[in-house]
């Protein structure tokens, strides 16, 4: 399935869409947790915002940028109610380029898998330049069944400490489970941390 129109993104946000559970997701917690996550950090994609004031919780210039505008003020509510700074910009991942900026962290928190080949290997390759300095890393947590259709920039020969397709160190890559609304360990998904050279 391809892209889907803005407006489809926010009609589901009417209601509460799988991938919204009102906290960080563990996989990406844990990197977090590790001090995976510094610095300037882009959240693509960051629907509510869980992810982005999870940064900005650390202290970290936070950005999050999300089609969906029902979602974006849902995240500025929640910064507001968390008394947390971060900004949060209504656009399209695919034209970051009009952002003009550059990241030390690109979060991914499956938006990767929500489009096929040709669209997902363009988005993660942009993701992978606006963490645009040397040391810069994105940090992917890509709910798919294998890392070739991941958005991951891998085949299945990826390994850690090898390198990336795309360009860059692939740091590490395994195995996790992603919570969905409704259920806890839900979806099979590989975590990446890829930083580029």
């Amino acid at each position: 399935m391809g892209p889907r129109r803005p407006e489809d993104f926010d009609l589901m946000y009417e209601g509460t869409p799988p991938w919204e559970i009102g906290r960080p997701q563990p996989a990406l917690l844990a990197l977090a947790e590790a001090g995976a996550i510094r610095g300037r950090v882009l959240d693509v994609g960051c629907g509510t915002g869980e992810h982005v004031l999870l940064a900005a919780s650390l202290g970290l210039e936070a950005t999050g940028i999300d089609v969906a505008e029902a979602a974006i003020e849902r995240a500025r509510q929640k910064a507001v109610e968390r008394g947390l700074e971060a900004r949060l910009v209504v656009g399209n991942v695919l034209d970051l380029a009009d952002l003009g900026e550059q990241f030390d962290t690109v979060l991914d928190s499956g938006l990767s898998t929500s489009w096929r080949t040709t669209t997902g290997r363009r988005s993660w390759r942009g993701w992978e330049r606006w963490s645009g300095r040397a040391g810069g890393t994105s940090c992917c947590a890509s709910a798919t069944g294998s890392r070739a259709s991941s958005g991951l920039g891998g085949s299945a020969r990826t390994r850690s400490g090898r390198p990336s397709p795309t360009g860059g160190r692939v740091d590490s890559i395994e195995p996790v489970l992603i919570d969905t609304a409704v259920q806890r360990g839900a979806v099979h998904a590989w975590r990446a941390a890829i930083t580029r050279n």
